[in-house]
């Protein structure tokens, strides 16, 4: 979109002619500013553009081709008209007003950053601009530091202005001096006139000490404009430095250097070899050889640690380029270090989440057939121990089985909750403190008493919102590790219970975190710890450092499934040899709801009523039949979605229930149902699934389905839901 003209063009226009600086020769004072812009922005393309009546025209320029474009699709038309303010264009392919520009269809610029070259006198003849084919923005600091540089520009041109026009009156006054030399000649012959000689000559003198004045202020300008440059570098958070090329020395280095490096600018300036000494030692070599090889081509871009001295590390990303002179000799090198140890941080909290989510995924999807594997085996176990009478030996047998079964379901509902794909049970406001104190008692009856127990809480701990059960997972596993972590060895496992108030900065370090109330629970113990490779894995789902037999690798991944349910964080510190703290932070709840205890009911027996069993797995569909048979049900089963549909519709009132799976080939569970409510409302619907993650009971009563069982379920699960389903009276 073609930009509207400023208010005072005419005048913009005649104080631009005035700078005479149109269609001149690139100068190194402009190459210069726009070089800084460019690292300090980060961005490949850095102009000096001036905006004249049907164009802009371009005094200098990195990384742009052309000389200068049409005004009519120039963003830095834009730009001057925003005199106090620099133009920001994030993505200029959705910005209506550049989408449709050449710039931006051809030359695919995504984002630009342009700040107004304002004279004295407050006409805007262009800008100083950054611009990159990838969308972006620009930090606060990067924003002042493009404003600073485009009044730098300014004070460039008028610097430029003022010499030219001192130069046009030297000139002048020397051929004005001539004429006068040649008076005087003239007058020496002649007495009569020397007088008027000696008036000329000292109007010359003037002359002269006013040019001398002229160029005493045009230095002194060119001072103020170094003085900005450095408030530029000073106040930014990353570290500007210069190099001596030829000399190896530091000509300047911002005041950053001693905040990130903690070592002093002096040190820097005694040794340029202290800045290669800082680096981490395994990365010293790396970048050495990276950057004598990259200078080749230009300049360096380099990631690296740097080792403090307190013994910190820290991540910098650092850039340079070469200044060259005419004859291509390196002269300069300059170059921004920037402190990117939270970004590093933020990235590796991002792949490790990544990695869960992958493995959670793959988790989710195998946990569908292989309850379904479950579901017979539980099933047909429990019919042979009712079928098999009176002999113990095979009932052992059978009890075995059971078991199995039961290890087996426990450890696929644990995959899915550490990969947060298991259906949350009902979490309630409760005192996390006497969960634990409960758990701590059933610890106490498993670990020997060389371990010593002690467990401090707060007296005002605040209740959290949780499931109590996955609380006591939490305790059971964390305790179970830190005795396997202390061994036969005596030790201490200590629990700490106690209000945590979450600033910004730790939320910024913990991103799961917000600022805010949040109960912290810690448990330490003194066994042998880990080193940093093992805790950087100790959540990854089947990963132990135990010997083959002692553990699954699950019980980590579990609690770090929990406590992202819970909307909390869970955090590790160890080093070998010094044992290793869990701190685990649940937001603070105020309001704690008592429950009454659930009640147990006895597996109903059936009166003969009609039951459709319809499963797509034979052997599944045969079991419920004979389950069902059990109880006092007459049953009829189908594997076939089509086949069960077409008896309903040709007998709406044969079967006084229908129980169906889910996933099954044609139509699923839930369509099914809907089916066969249109042809009876109101049929009684029980929903059966091995797994699905968007599959509540909440949701499958508002599709007007009874009930949802998740298989494997045992005999007597099956007879209370196939029993609620008939005797419930469906709400209006």
């Amino acid at each position: 979109m073609k930009a509207i003209l400023p208010p005072d063009e005419a005048q913009r226009l005649e104080a631009l002619r005035e700078y005479d600086v149109l269609d001149t020769l690139p100068e190194q004072a402009f190459d210069d500013l726009t070089q800084l812009a460019a690292h300090i922005c980060q961005a490949p393309i850095a102009l000096v553009s001036l905006i004249d009546e049907k164009r802009q025209w371009f005094k200098s320029k990195i990384g742009m081709s052309a000389s200068e474009t049409s005004r009519d699709i120039a963003f830095c038309a834009h730009a001057i008209l925003h005199k106090d303010e620099v133009l920001e264009v994030r993505d200029a392919e959705v910005d209506p007003r550049f989408s449709d520009s050449t710039l931006v269809t051809e030359e695919h610029l995504r984002f630009y950053a342009g700040a107004p070259l304002v004279t004295r006198d407050g006409h805007a003849l262009g800008a100083l601009c950054v611009m990159d084919r990838a969308p972006r923005k620009l930090t606060p600091e990067q924003l002042s530091a493009l404003r600073a540089l485009s009044r730098s520009v300014v004070a460039q041109l008028e610097l430029r202005r003022q010499t030219r026009e001192l130069s046009n009156e030297f000139a002048a006054r020397q051929r004005t001096e001539t004429v006068l030399r040649r008076q005087f000649d003239l007058l020496a012959e002649n007495e009569q006139e020397s007088g008027r000689l000696l008036a000329v000559a000292e109007k010359s003198r003037r002359v002269l000490l006013s040019v001398l004045e002229d160029e005493k202020q045009a230095g002194e300008k060119l001072r103020e404009s170094n003085e900005r440059f450095r408030e530029i570098a000073e106040h930014i958070n990353e570290v500007f430095w210069v190099t001596d090329a030829t000399m190896n020395v530091i000509l300047y280095v911002s005041p950053a250097y001693e905040k990130i490096w903690g070592r002093s600018c002096a040190s820097l300036y005694a040794s340029s070899h202290h800045w290669v000494e800082g680096i981490h030692p395994d990365d010293r070599e790396r970048v050495r050889q990276s950057i004598q090889a990259e200078q080749l081509r230009g300049g360096f871009d380099q990631t690296y640690r740097i080792l403090r001295p307190d013994g910190s590390v820290r991540w910098i990303h650092d850039r340079a380029v070469l200044l060259r002179r005419p004859d291509g000799e390196v002269y300069r090198i300059i170059g921004v270090a920037e402190d990117i140890t939270k970004q590093q941080k933020l990235e590796q909290q991002y792949r490790q989440a990544q990695k869960m989510e992958a493995i959670g995924t793959l988790a989710g999807g195998i946990a569908h057939d292989f309850n379904n594997i479950l579901a017979a085996m539980n099933g047909y176990t429990e019919l042979a121990k009712m079928k098999l009478g009176h002999n113990p030996v095979v009932q052992d047998y059978l009890d075995a089985i059971m078991q199995a079964v039961h290890r087996a379901t426990a450890l696929v509902r644990q995959i899915l909750t550490f990969s947060r794909q298991q259906e949350q049970q009902q979490r309630h406001s409760v005192r996390i403190g006497e969960v634990v104190a409960e758990s701590l008692k059933l610890l106490r009856s498993t670990i020997p008493a060389t371990i010593e127990f002690v467990f401090q809480q707060a007296a005002d701990v605040a209740p959290v919102l949780a499931d109590s059960s996955q609380i006591h997972q939490i305790m059971m596993n964390l305790g179970t590790n830190a005795w396997h972590a202390m061994g036969d060895r005596p030790g201490r496992l200590e629990v700490n219970l106690v209000n945590f108030e979450v600033d910004k900065h730790l939320a910024e370090t913990l991103p799961r975190l917000r600022p805010g109330p949040y109960v912290q629970l810690s448990i330490s113990d003194t066994g042998k710890g880990m080193d940093a490779a093992t805790v950087d894995r100790i959540f990854e789902p089947f990963f132990t450092t135990k010997a083959p037999g002692e553990g699954t690798g699950l019980g980590l991944a579990v609690v770090h499934g929990i406590m992202e349910s819970h909307d909390g964080v869970i955090t590790v510190y160890s080093r070998p040899g010094m044992g290793t703290v869990f701190h685990l932070y649940f937001p603070a709840c105020h309001v704690v709801a008592v429950l009454p205890p659930a009640a147990a009911e006895p597996a109903p027996r059936g009166d003969g009523r009609r039951i459709l069993y319809v499963d797509d797995e034979e052997i599944l569909a045969v079991l419920g039949q004979k389950t069902l048979e059990q109880l006092g049900y007459e049953v009829t089963v189908s594997t076939k979605v089509a086949e069960a549909l077409d008896w309903v519709r040709q007998a709406p009132e044969r079967f006084d229930l229908v129980i169906t799976d889910q996933t099954m080939p044609g139509m699923v569970g839930t369509d099914f149902a809907a089916q066969l409510l249109k042809i009876r409302p109101g049929l009684p619907i029980i929903l059966t699934t091995g797994y699905s993650p968007y599959l509540t009971v909440e949701r499958v009563h508002a599709m007007g389905i009874r009930d949802l069982l998740l298989k494997p379920h045992t005999l007597r699960g099956l007879g209370i839901a196939v029993h609620r389903a008939m005797t419930e009276i469906k709400p209006k």
